[in-house]
C-alpha cells in the first residue's frame, strides 16, 4: 500500500492545485470579464457620446455653411445685378453717345454746307462788290470823259456855229457883192 497513496495523493495534489489556480482565475476572471464587458460598454458609450457630440458640431457645421453659402449667393447676386445693371447703363450710354454722335456729324455736315454756301455766297457778293466797285470807278471816268466830250462838243459845235455864221455872213457878203456887182 505503500504505493497507493502516491495515487491518491498526486491527483489530490493536483486538484488543489488546481483548485488555487481555477479559485484564483474564476475570482479575477470575472471581475476582469466584467472590467471588459465595462469598458466596451464605457468605450460604445463615449464612441456614441462622441459620435453625439460630432453630429451635433457638423449640423451646426452644415447650418453655419449654408448660411454662409445663403449669404455668399445673396452677395453674388447682388454684385451680379449691379454688373448687369451697370452693363445695361454702358450699353446705354454707348449708345447714347452714338446717337450724339451721328447727331452731331450729321449736324455738322448740315453747318460744313451752310458754310461753303454762305462762303460762296460771300464770294458772289464779293465778286459783285468787285463788279460795282469797277462799274463805278469806270463810271466816273465816264462821267468825266462825258462831261469833257460835252465840253469839246460844245466848243465845236460853238466854232459850227461861229464858222456857219462866218459862212453866212461871208455869203450874205458875197451875195450882196454879186448882188452890187450885178447891179452896177
Amino acid at each position: 500500500m505503500k504505493k497507493t497513496y502516491v495515487y491518491f495523493l498526486v491527483p489530490l495534489i493536483g486538484l488543489i492545485i488546481f483548485g488555487a489556480v481555477y479559485w484564483n482565475f474564476s475570482a479575477g476572471y470575472e471581475a476582469k470579464e466584467a472590467e471588459k464587458v465595462q469598458k466596451t460598454k464605457d468605450a460604445k458609450a463615449e464612441k456614441l457620446r462622441q459620435e453625439a457630440k460630432n453630429r451635433e458640431q457638423a449640423i451646426k457645421d452644415a447650418i453655419a455653411g449654408q448660411e454662409r453659402r445663403k449669404k455668399e449667393r445673396a452677395l453674388k447676386e447682388a454684385k451680379d445685378r449691379a454688373d448687369h445693371d451697370a452693363r445695361e447703363a454702358a450699353i446705354e450710354a454707348s449708345h447714347k453717345a452714338r446717337n450724339d454722335q451721328d447727331k452731331f456729324a450729321r449736324q455738322v455736315e448740315r453747318l460744313e454746307k451752310e458754310v461753303s454756301t454762305e462762303k460762296t455766297a460771300i464770294a458772289k457778293l464779293e465778286d459783285d462788290k468787285k463788279k460795282i466797285v469797277d462799274e463805278e470807278a469806270f463810271l466816273r471816268i465816264y462821267v468825266k470823259q462825258a462831261e469833257s466830250n460835252v465840253n469839246k462838243l460844245s466848243e465845236v459845235l460853238d466854232k459850227i456855229v461861229a464858222a456857219d455864221a462866218a459862212r453866212a455872213a461871208a455869203d450874205a457878203a458875197a451875195a450882196a457883192a454879186a448882188k452890187a456887182a450885178k447891179n452896177s
